[in-house]
């Protein structure tokens, strides 16, 4: 989870921009948005740029899942990050978080959203990022990628151990729809420099994981998406923290941000984060919302953000990156363009 810990609709704010790499992505208000779009539904539209990289731009779709998590549908095959969409109360929010609170699935929910994913990337374990996670490998078949802790929860929990990829960093994957550079990342520190459950794990758990203090951080990992071989390329971060020697170079056209708290002691995370990744395009924040209200309706913001705050910082650092709040009920394209108006 990216607490120590993280409105709405989905405004595009942007002023626009061309490097040579990449397309002029001109913004304009998105709107009001539509209703939730059942997984059944058509799972992609064609992007509206090309990347600048030259070639033919895949066929595909955003959508935000909530939390950090997102589906993205290329050509036909879907990929799921961080797939957290039970969204059950822990008490963090209201009286304090109880860490004993039962793990719990609500397959309606998930089936609802995920479509028939091939793959699932993970970026660490806390409950919030892996929750689902058990469910959707068993019944999908799926192959999951993660850090070694993620591989022996979810053995522990039942998932064939021949699904799980285990990865640390580095490793550039071609899986086929996507091309996907692990990336070694960071999980963001509250006040007191601590977060929720830290750890790894080299070996099973003693037990079969059954409460959400049964699933450690377990080394956190970022993502570098491609589609197809000419882009667009998305950022895909599950924790307000981020190593920021690993992330230079990576010049992704899309950087979904997980959005720091108020009390986060990321030093100048903003501004260090955005430079390093050479000021992308668009700049998605995620992670802002309560996690613990049913992904429905449109998004309510985690009491512990400052989302304003935090586009302020955006449009100070990178001032033209365009920027887009996601919405749950909308699907976006590969340039972060809503498709479902």
């Amino acid at each position: 989870m990216t607490h120590d810990t993280h409105a709405s609709g989905g405004p595009d704010v942007s002023s626009g921009r061309r490097f040579g790499r990449r397309t002029v992505l001109r913004g304009a208000a998105l709107g009001a948005a539509s209703p939730l779009i059942p997984a059944t539904a058509a799972t992609a539209a064609t992007a509206s740029a090309s990347t600048g990289r030259g070639g033919t731009t895949p066929s595909v779709s955003f959508r935000w899942l909530g939390t950090a998590g997102w589906r993205i549908d290329v050509d036909g095959h879907t990929v799921l990050f961080d797939p957290y969409l039970t969204r059950f109360r822990t008490g963090l929010f209201d009286d304090g978080l109880d860490s004993e609170t039962e793990l719990k699935t609500d397959p309606v929910v998930v089936d609802a959203h995920i479509g028939r994913p091939e793959v699932v990337l993970v970026s660490h374990s806390h409950w919030d990022h892996l929750g689902d996670v058990p469910y959707i490998a068993k019944t999908t078949g799926a192959r999951v990628i993660g850090t070694e802790t993620t591989y022996h929860l979810l053995v522990a929990l039942g998932v064939d151990s021949g699904q799980i990829s285990v990865v640390k960093g580095g490793e550039v994957l071609d899986i086929g729809a996507l091309t996907v550079e692990v990336v070694p990342s960071l999980h963001s520190r509250n006040k007191k420099c601590a977060y929720f459950a830290p750890g790894t794990l080299n070996a099973p758990p003693a037990k079969v994981p059954s409460t959400i203090s049964d699933l450690p951080e377990g080394d956190t990992l970022a993502f570098r998406v491609t589609a197809g071989k000419h882009g667009p390329s998305a950022f895909l971060m599950g924790a307000s923290d981020f190593s920021e020697r690993a992330v230079r170079g990576l010049r992704p056209d899309l950087a979904m941000v997980a959005v720091p708290t108020a009390t986060s002691t990321t030093h100048d995370y903003v501004s260090r984060l955005l430079s390093a990744l050479d000021a992308p395009d668009v700049v998605v924040p995620v992670h802002w919302d309560n996690f613990e209200l049913p992904l429905k309706g449109s998004p309510v913001i985690d009491p512990a953000m400052d989302l304003d705050a935090f586009l302020t910082q955006v449009r100070k650092a990178s001032p033209a990156s365009r920027i887009v709040v996601p919405d749950y009920r909308t699907v976006y394209d590969g340039a972060m363009r809503p498709t479902n108006r």
